[in-house]
């Protein structure tokens, strides 16, 4: 494991902060207003070097540390980037490890640089109509025919579908082994037999685009299989404690961001003759607020310790899933709540992060989905 030099992961830092102001920040408000982010967003991400930055640097990456990519993902959460942060942590903390850790040679040799130059926007088809947290149940089928394959079926809720140049897809190789039956593929999105629907309307997230996919008689080569046939299954359960952890990132830096604007808010803001940060039902939601933030923040920094040891099990994944997804969404309903009938109003960024954080406790596995395993942990099924 690389060495961390404080003074380098700031300075890194700050080119991150910098760009989310120059290049997000002046247009992010219209996009969420237009429900749409442009495609020319990942190039200059990739441009400046903040796509997938963990991967090797013979695939164009830095090379660096899990660290450097939750620093993405915190500045980008911290700022109110709901959308970005979301389809950040799907392309560089889901996508490109898939490849990095499943793929061959090949496989890498052509992805990889796609995905840290932002040429490939990266996603995942996991969910569909039917199978949403429960993955063993999904029927998107792909069946084998000499040297390829023929995937049929669909996909919904997909993060980064309508940009997508890659998706990884799992898929059901034999319809009758359940769990065991499953299998990833990396899809190539301009084949024929790959559609996408459109871009869904959701109550938060506006600009993160999210799609149903279809796949119609979509012929894929045998290369396009991704690890060992029948072991999809598994190697998803091996890469969502990372996928977790990226969803934690956002939800503590999301809290902690909408806490400093409300602090602000409510300094200037004046009830009765006096700011209402003089109030003390203020005060106390404040000092509350803080601490939880601060509590859930070192257990996360704990599991992103565990994770970079190779030591984070699915269960402790699970926990600081619910707890950060969880905080994320009181902490905004309070902040919300200090801001009275402005707070309603969308213009306002709280009012955006009250919305953006919902679906924080949906996906990547539901809470109550991460109660079970925790759960399975403690006393069996």
């Amino acid at each position: 494991m690389s060495q961390i030099d404080p003074a380098e992961l700031e300075l890194f830092r700050d080119n991150v902060k910098r760009f989310l102001d120059k290049e997000i920040a002046p247009h992010y408000a219209q996009w969420e207003k237009d429900s749409w982010m442009p495609r020319e967003i990942w190039n200059k991400l990739g441009e400046n070097g903040l796509l997938a930055v963990d991967q090797d640097e013979q695939y164009g990456g830095s090379g660096v540390p899990y660290q450097y990519c939750v620093v993405v993902l915190e500045e980008t959460a911290r700022a109110g980037m709901g959308s970005l942060c979301t389809g950040l942590s799907v392309h560089s903390d889901i996508v490109a490890p898939y490849v990095a850790h499943l793929g061959n040679q090949a496989q890498k040799d052509f992805w990889l640089p796609k995905l840290v130059s932002g040429e490939a926007v990266g996603a995942i088809g996991m969910t569909e109509p039917g199978a949403g947290s429960d993955l063993a149940n999904i029927r998107t089928s792909a069946i084998r025919d000499g040297d390829h394959y023929v995937i049929n079926g669909s996909k919904t809720f997909i993060s980064n579908g309508q940009h997508a140049g890659l998706l990884i897809l799992a898929a059901k190789t034999d319809p009758t082994a359940g769990a065991k039956g499953v299998s990833l593929f990396l899809i190539d999105t301009s084949l024929p037999g790959f559609a996408r629907g459109k871009n869904l309307e959701k109550i938060g997230l506006h600009s993160q685009d999210t799609s149903e996919l279809f796949f119609d008689n979509l012929r894929v080569p045998v290369s396009a299989l991704l690890g060992e046939e029948g072991k999809g299954f598994s190697y998803m359960m091996q890469e969502l404690p990372r996928e977790r952890l990226n969803i934690a990132v956002q939800g503590v830096y999301s809290a902690e961001g909408v806490l400093d604007s409300t602090i602000s808010y409510v300094t200037e803001r004046k009830a009765f003759g006096a700011p209402l940060s003089q109030l003390q039902n203020t005060r106390f939601t404040l000092a509350q607020c803080k601490t939880e933030i601060e509590c859930n923040k070192a257990f996360l920094n704990h599991g992103i310790a565990l994770y970079m040891e190779g030591k984070l099990d699915v269960p402790t994944a699970a926990m600081i899933k619910l707890s950060t997804t969880d905080l994320q969404g009181r902490v905004a309903d309070a902040c919300l709540q200090m801001h009275g009938g402005y707070g309603y109003m969308v213009e306002y960024p709280v009012a955006r992060a009250y919305v953006d954080a919902r679906i924080q406790r949906i996906y990547g596995g539901a809470n109550e989905i991460m109660k079970e395993v925790i759960a399975r942990s403690l006393v069996g099924r």
